[in-house]
């Protein structure tokens, strides 16, 4: 069986071997929820399950979404008056 590709998400908790369960009960999101945002690019991640998921593993909130979110960085081009 093929090994299914990760997405940053994923590949954080992989990287921290962190329990989904204990991700589950600590947070109340499903196992399923927290696999589906771990394989499924498609899965969008709200901000508010990103810091419950940083929390309960005593992580850095900012340092997560960085790592999750770093690749969609964008020059903002300010208005001129």
């Amino acid at each position: 069986m093929a090994e299914q590709k990760l997405t940053k998400l994923g590949e954080y908790l992989n990287k921290r071997a962190v329990n989904k369960s204990q991700i589950s009960r600590r947070t109340g999101i499903s196992k399923q929820r927290l696999s589906e945002l771990s394989i499924n690019t498609a899965t969008k991640l709200r901000a508010d399950e990103l810091y419950q998921i940083a929390v309960a593993i005593e992580a850095d909130p900012c340092a997560l979404l960085e790592y999750v979110c770093g690749h969609l960085r964008q020059t903002v081009k300010l208005a001129t008056l």
